[in-house]
């Protein structure tokens, strides 16, 4: 995850980032559990997809709405939601008699990449773009009390 920029700063990213090491931790316990052919593995994905739908439904809500608002990263937004869709269809209708855990592992690492890119990418760029007013929007409303 990203250290150097100081987005962790602003209280929405921080707690977005915070959530992309969560979910990359259980990513990594649900690919272990496929791996070694642990029967655990559909409950490491249960609790994969829990971090998961929360946590897009607070990006795409918040931040992601205010950035299609303001304009300039809005492709970038959609192609984001877009992998939303794409890696929630695959772990959220697995076959859970007859897993593909090909296709799950191959989500996992769209994934990766997928958390890369708003670590790296989005979130750096959302400081720049929004100004204080849409920040001010969505900030976690237990900032906003201090």
């Amino acid at each position: 995850m990203c250290n150097y920029c100081g987005c962790r700063d602003f209280p929405l990213i921080g707690r977005l980032s915070a959530e992309h090491e969560a979910i990359a931790n259980a990513a990594g316990r649900l690919r272990t559990a496929i791996d070694s052919g642990d029967p655990a593995a559909l409950a490491a994905l249960d609790e994969l997809v829990g971090l998961l739908l929360p946590h897009t439904a607070t990006e795409e809500d918040g931040l992601f709405a205010e950035l299609r608002a303001e304009g300039s990263l809005a492709e970038a937004v959609t192609r984001l939601c877009a992998e939303h869709q794409d890696i929630h269809g695959v772990l959220g209708s697995l076959d859970r008699v007859v897993p593909d855990w090909p296709a799950v592992l191959a989500a996992l690492e769209r994934l990766h990449r997928h958390i890369d890119n708003e670590e790296h990418g989005l979130f750096p760029a959302a400081v720049i773009a929004l100004p204080i007013p849409a920040w001010d929007r969505i900030t976690p409303a237990e900032t906003n009390a201090r």
